[in-house]
């Protein structure tokens, strides 16, 4: 898709974001999208960053990292776009995540979280991802709907799981992440998105040392739904650059 083709894509994305926080009641400034580039090329991803995108989500290790540098080239001198891990991160391939990602979604273990502690408290020297100042943004994804097929903590597995991630050094933790049931109506996941919020809400006053910052919920098909049960990332890939 050329760029003209992608700037409206993203424009028409953006007003649905806008008009979900009218519905809900919220500043569209406190809602981030995460266009999903899986699959898609580098000069994709450099053409949606020239279009005002700046941050992008990939699922695979092994094809996010050679593109995030593909894609530094492509836009320099301009400073290169932020990467999340979104997908599934194998505990075995956690230091390779940390070259390029400056957060990651998708911890749905501890041996993954502390695997990722280790790596960031002695990095690479070549490492230029997460790992700065106040350690490296990580989400803790929940199995909300708790499907088999699925990755996560379960919810009462949650606060276990705080204590120990809050506690490992070189990480930040700073909300939760789940991946809603695929449904026709978005409506039928409302309910999930709403649990997440709930949960979020319960660990901050259990936890208020943490820092409560984000829900990373909803995609093409029900973003909007997840915007109005407060979404704070929401990671779209479909509906900016199609099939």
């Amino acid at each position: 898709m050329m760029e003209s083709g992608l700037s409206d894509q993203i424009a028409a994305v953006q007003e649905r974001i806008a008009a979900a926080c009218r519905r809900g009641g919220r500043n569209p400034d406190d809602v981030t999208l995460v266009a999903v580039s899986k699959t898609h090329t580098s000069d994709e991803v450099a053409a949606a960053y020239a279009a005002g995108l700046r941050i992008f989500g990939e699922n695979r290790v092994e094809e996010a990292a050679p593109k995030a540098g593909e894609v530094a080239r492509l836009v320099a001198p301009a400073p290169p776009p932020a990467w999340h891990m979104i997908g599934h991160l194998q505990s075995r391939k956690a230091e390779d995540v940390l070259p390029w990602a400056s957060m990651v979604h998708s911890v749905d273990s501890l041996k993954l979280a502390q695997r990722l502690s280790r790596f960031v408290t002695s990095p690479l020297p070549s490492q230029g991802g997460g790992g700065g100042v106040g350690g490296l943004p990580i989400l803790l994804e929940v199995n909300v709907s708790g499907e088999a097929s699925k990755y996560g903590f379960r919810s009462d597995e949650l606060p276990g799981a705080v204590e120990a991630v809050a506690a490992l050094p070189g990480l930040a933790l700073q909300g939760l992440m789940t991946m809603a049931p695929i449904a026709v109506d978005p409506e039928d996941v409302r309910p999930v998105f709403a649990a997440l919020r709930g949960l979020k809400n319960a660990l901050a006053r259990r936890y208020p040392a943490v820092e409560w910052r984000h829900l990373s919920m909803g995609m093409t098909d029900d973003f909007e739904v997840a915007i109005e049960e407060g979404a704070t990332l929401v990671r779209i890939g479909r509906a900016i650059f199609g099939e």
